[in-house]
């Protein structure tokens, strides 16, 4: 991709890993209630499987084998951004912001993975 002034350059596999670690990073802070502790497996399982199987895709056997996997990938980033909201961060500003900006980065490469799934349908 060339970078224009408009436009930052991402590597996509390098910001779904990111957005894991970033995962990996906020949860270590979270409460450690009996529910929290059961989301949070789910969201580091999902956050990882976004990045994972955009990984897979770019290996695709197959036109559809890539679909697929973006379709995975799209859905475990829309998943990262429910258990998300779902965690208890108990009134915690500065958690509930992060949480707050990982729902948007989660929102945004659902956008991306749908948008890259509109765009191979052709």
């Amino acid at each position: 991709m060339i970078e224009t002034p408009s436009r930052k350059k991402y590597d996509l596999e390098q910001r779904t890993e990111a957005f894991a670690l970033r995962i990996r990073d906020f949860v270590k802070r979270v409460p450690k209630t009996l529910a929290n502790i059961e989301d949070i497996k789910q969201l580091v399982r999902a956050s990882g499987s976004a990045g994972a199987n955009y990984i897979e895709a770019n290996e695709a056997l197959s036109k559809k084998d890539f679909r697929m996997r973006i379709r995975i990938c799209r859905k475990e980033a829309k998943e990262s951004s429910y258990w998300l909201r779902l965690l208890d961060v108990r009134g915690d500003s500065s958690l509930d912001a992060e949480r707050i900006d990982l729902i948007r980065e989660s929102t945004e490469l659902t956008s991306i993975f749908g948008s890259i799934l509109k765009k191979t349908d052709i």
